[in-house]
C-alpha cells in the first residue's frame, strides 16, 4: 500500500550532457550516446495513478546510472550526424585556424570562405549611370569613325580622337575624378602623336605614333604610377571594352524607358535637319560647279558596296569611345599589382660582380676614346680595318651591350643590400659608375653609325636605330637623376621620354632626313642610290626635287604615278602628301624608262654610273 501511495515522477530530468546538446528536430542516434536501456517492469499502479503513468515515459537509464563526467559538447547536426558516424577529429596543425560557430548553426569544420583574386582586387565598384553627355559624344565618335576612317589615315584620326576624348573627359568629371599634372601631360602627348599622321605620308613613323598615342591616352585614362601600373595600363582600356558595352547598353535601355518622348523629339529634329541639308545642298551644288566641287571634297565618298567595312568602322569606334569611357569613370587599378622584392644579399656579394664588369667597360672606353682621339691609325694597323668596317662591326655589339645594361641595373636593384644609408651610398655609387660608363658607350655606338652613314649613306633603319640608341642614353640619365632624387617618378618619366622620342622623331620626317642625307652625298661625291630613293615616300619629295636631271625625274617617276593615281578625300591626306603632289604638278617628271634603265633604277648596274660600283656595299645588315 506505501508504494501504491507514493507519486509517480512527472518527467525524467535532462541530465547535463542533454541540457547542453543542441536541440534537433528527431536526430538520428548517434555512437556517443549510450543505448536505450531496456524498460523495467513496474509494479501495477492504482486506477489513481494509471492515466499518468499510460502518458509519461519510462525513465531511461540514464535516471538511474549514476552520473558521469560530463561530456564535450556535440557537433552540430550536418553531414557526419545525419549519417550516423562521428565526425573526424581535428589535427592538431588546424586547431589555430578553427573558428568559432557562426551565427546560423555553420559548422566550424566547412572551409573558409575564399577571398577575393587579384583581378576582384583591381576592379573598382561598378559607376553609376551613364550620362546623356557621355551618349552624345560616343555616338559622334562612332558615326566619325564610320565616315572618315575608311579611306586612309591623315588629320582624320585627330577628328575622330576630339569627341572619344570629351567622353572619357565627361565620365570622369561624373564620377569625381580630378585632372592631375600627369594624367595632363599624358593626354596632351597622346593628342600631340596623332598629328604625325595629318603631317607625314610615310607609314612607319605613323604606325608608331599611333601606337604610343594608344598608349599613353590608356595611361591618361589609368593614372598609373608604378612599375606594372605603367606596363599594364598602357594596354589596360582593353579590359573595358565588355564592361563599357554593358555600361553604356544599361544606360541607353534605362534612359529610353522614361523619355521616349524625348528620343521621339530628338530624332524628328535630327531627320528634318538632314532632310533640309540634303534638298538644299543638291539645289546649290547644281547651281554652281565650283561650289558643287567643294561639297563633293568635303563630304564623304560612301558606297553601298562599302556597307559592311563602314559598319565594321562604326562598331570599332563605338567600342573604344565606350571603353575610353568606362575606364575614365572606374579605372582598373593596376598600381595593386605588386612585384615581391628578392632577398637582399650581402654587400660583398652583391657588389663584386658590378665592380669587376664597371672595370671591364673601362677598358673598353679607354680603348674607344683613343679612337675618338685620333689614334684610329693605330687601330687600323692592328685590325686592317677601314672606318665603315670598324663602325660596321661594332654598332649593333654595343647596342646589345646597352640593353642588357638596363637588364642588369633592373636585376641588381631586385637583390640590392637595404640595410641602411651605408648600403644605399654602396647601390648608388656602384650602379651610378656603369650609367656614366654606360653613356660613353652610347656615345660610341651613335659615333660608330655616323662613320658608317658617311661612307655609305643613311636608310629609314639607321637612323630607327639611331634614335633608339639616343633614347637608351635619355633613359640612363632618367637612371642616374632617380638615383640622386629618388625613382617615384622614374616609370612615369620613363613612358613620357619613350612618347616624347616618338613625337619627335615624326616631326623631324625620318624620309625627308634620309633624302637629304643622300643628295647632300651626291652632290659632294657624284653618286646616289636611285633604287633605294625612290622607294621613299613622297615626304622625301622636296629634298630629292634638288637633283638634277635624270637623276630628279628617276627618283620621282614612282612616286608621281603613285600621287596622281591616289584618289584620297582631303581628310585622309597628309600634309607631306599635299606638298609632294604640288612640286610636282609644278614640275613633273619627265625621264622615261630606258633613260633611268642607263642609270640602274630597275636594279641593273651599267656604266652610266661612274665610280658607283667600288661605293657599292656588298654586305649591308641595315
Amino acid at each position: 500500500m506505501a508504494e501504491a501511495s507514493a507519486p509517480e515522477p512527472l518527467a525524467p530530468k535532462a541530465s547535463a550532457p542533454e541540457r547542453l546538446a543542441p536541440k534537433a528536430p528527431a536526430p538520428a542516434p548517434t555512437a556517443t550516446e549510450a543505448p536505450e536501456a531496456p524498460e523495467v517492469p513496474a509494479k501495477a499502479p492504482t486506477s489513481s495513478t494509471s492515466s499518468t503513468a499510460s502518458t509519461s515515459p519510462a525513465p531511461s537509464a540514464t535516471d538511474t546510472a549514476p552520473k558521469a563526467a560530463p561530456l564535450p559538447p556535440a557537433p552540430q547536426p550536418g553531414s557526419h550526424a545525419a549519417q550516423g558516424v562521428q565526425p573526424p577529429a581535428v589535427p592538431a596543425y588546424l586547431h589555430a585556424q578553427r573558428q568559432p560557430p557562426r551565427a546560423g548553426g555553420q559548422s566550424p569544420w566547412q572551409p573558409p570562405a575564399k577571398r577575393p583574386g587579384t583581378t576582384a582586387r583591381l576592379r573598382p565598384a561598378a559607376p553609376s549611370l551613364i550620362r546623356p553627355a557621355v551618349l552624345w559624344a560616343v555616338l559622334a565618335t562612332a558615326v566619325l569613325s564610320a565616315l572618315l576612317l575608311g579611306d586612309g589615315l591623315g588629320v582624320n584620326l585627330l577628328i575622330v580622337a576630339v569627341p572619344a576624348a570629351l567622353a572619357a573627359a565627361f565620365a570622369a568629371r561624373a564620377a569625381g575624378r580630378r585632372l592631375r599634372p600627369w594624367t595632363a601631360t599624358w593626354a596632351v602627348g597622346g593628342l600631340a602623336l596623332l598629328a604625325v599622321p595629318a603631317l607625314l605620308d610615310a607609314g612607319w613613323p605613323t604606325f608608331l605614333a599611333v601606337v604610343s598615342a594608344f598608349a599613353l591616352g590608356s595611361l591618361a585614362l589609368h593614372g598609373s604610377r608604378s612599375w606594372p601600373g605603367v606596363l599594364a595600363g598602357s594596354v589596360g582600356i582593353f579590359a573595358s571594352a565588355v564592361p563599357g558595352i554593358r555600361w553604356g547598353w544599361r544606360g541607353v535601355r534605362e534612359r529610353a524607358d522614361g523619355s521616349r518622348g524625348r528620343w521621339g523629339t530628338a530624332l524628328r529634329t535630327t531627320a528634318v535637319a538632314v532632310g533640309l541639308l540634303v534638298v538644299f545642298g543638291a539645289l546649290f551644288a547644281s547651281a554652281d560647279a565650283a561650289f558643287a566641287d567643294l561639297l563633293g571634297r568635303l563630304t564623304p565618298d560612301v558606297s553601298f558596296a562599302e556597307g559592311p567595312w563602314r559598319l565594321f568602322l562604326f562598331l570599332l569606334g563605338l567600342t573604344g569611345a565606350l571603353a575610353a569611357a568606362h575606364t575614365a569613370a572606374a579605372p582598373v587599378r593596376w598600381d595593386g599589382l605588386t612585384v615581391k622584392a628578392g632577398k637582399p644579399r650581402g654587400r660583398m656579394e652583391w657588389a663584386l660582380p658590378l665592380i669587376v664588369l664597371n672595370l671591364l667597360f673601362a677598358a673598353f672606353i679607354a680603348l674607344q676614346l683613343v679612337v675618338l682621339l685620333g689614334g684610329y691609325e693605330r687601330v687600323r694597323e692592328a685590325t686592317g680595318l677601314d672606318h665603315a668596317q670598324y663602325a660596321r662591326q661594332g654598332f649593333w655589339q654595343l647596342l646589345w651591350a646597352t640593353l642588357l645594361t638596363l637588364l642588369v641595373i633592373a636585376l641588381a636593384l631586385r637583390w640590392a643590400p637595404r640595410g641602411g644609408s651605408r648600403d644605399r651610398t654602396l647601390v648608388r655609387a656602384v650602379l651610378g659608375t656603369l650609367c656614366v660608363l654606360t653613356l660613353v658607350v652610347v656615345a660610341s655606338a651613335l659615333r660608330r653609325m655616323d662613320l658608317y652613314v658617311e661612307e655609305y649613306g643613311l636608310t629609314r633603319l639607321r637612323i630607327s636605330v639611331a634614335a633608339m640608341e639616343l633614347w637608351l642614353g635619355v633613359v640612363f640619365v632618367l637612371i642616374l637623376a632617380a638615383g640622386v632624387f629618388g625613382a617615384r617618378f622614374l616609370p612615369r618619366a620613363i613612358a613620357v621620354s619613350a612618347g616624347a622620342a616618338v613625337l619627335a622623331f615624326g616631326l623631324i620626317s625620318p624620309d625627308a632626313v634620309v633624302a637629304e642625307q643622300n643628295v647632300q652625298r651626291f652632290e659632294a661625291r657624284g653618286t646616289i642610290d636611285i633604287d633605294y630613293v625612290k622607294g621613299l615616300s613622297a615626304d622625301a619629295v622636296p629634298a630629292l626635287d634638288r637633283l638634277p636631271e635624270p637623276q630628279r625625274s628617276c627618283a620621282l617617276r614612282v612616286l608621281q604615278y603613285e600621287l596622281r593615281s591616289a584618289d584620297s578625300p582631303w581628310y585622309a591626306t597628309s600634309w607631306g602628301e599635299a606638298r609632294a603632289g604640288e612640286i610636282l604638278r609644278k614640275r613633273p617628271a619627265t625621264a622615261d624608262r630606258s633613260t633611268c634603265y642607263g642609270l640602274g633604277t630597275d636594279g641593273v648596274r651599267e656604266g652610266g654610273r661612274g665610280g658607283s660600283e667600288q661605293d657599292h656595299d656588298d654586305y649591308d645588315p641595315y
